[in-house]
């Protein structure tokens, strides 16, 4: 994913340190603290580091990863989606979050099959799961019309909390 990709409302780009701004106020809404969890990111620096640490060496590794998405109409940035190899999950694991007023338009769906396009068609992957904890509803139908099923509930390796794996095998 060395380019930017469009769909018919969206911009979707590898992130980079000039996101930082932007990765901290998603990673610091009530939605992700209780679905995905604290980053422990406060200030400028620390979404920087997470960026630099986190993301950036992934996309490095694999040509894929964390994506910003940004809307054609105002070039406003409201969430990201991204692919990720992710320690105890069979797969390539599909991953989304959205700033709490651009949920509910379609932006999720339209950004996520678009990356899970890109992914197949692009790097070849042959299974894309997705985790999500049970209570989260609204992930939930998102990963099921993306065309994944429900699997099992696991754990990932470092985490206590039980998550609803869901698999799409290509």
């Amino acid at each position: 994913m060395s380019k930017t990709y469009e769909t018919e409302r969206l911009i979707i780009k590898l992130v980079d340190i000039d996101d930082a701004e932007f990765m901290m106020q998603l990673v610091n809404t009530e939605k992700w603290l209780k679905n995905i969890g604290d980053r422990n990111i406060h200030s400028l620096e620390d979404a920087q580091k997470y960026i630099r640490e986190k993301n950036l060496p992934n996309i490095e590794r694999l040509g894929y990863g964390n994506c910003v998405i940004i809307l054609k109409s105002n070039n406003a940035k409201i969430g990201t989606v991204g692919l990720y190899d992710r320690e105890g999950i069979d797969g390539v694991d599909i991953g989304f979050a959205f700033l709490e007023e651009y949920e509910g338009k379609g932006y999720a769906y339209e950004s996520a099959k678009k990356v899970m396009d890109i992914g197949i068609n692009d790097f070849g992957i042959k299974k894309v799961s997705a985790i999500t904890l049970p209570e989260n509803f609204s992930s939930i139908k998102l990963i099921e019309k993306l065309g994944l099923k429900f699997k099992e509930v696991v754990r990932i390796p470092n985490d206590d909390v039980d998550l609803n794996l869901y698999e799409l095998n290509l």
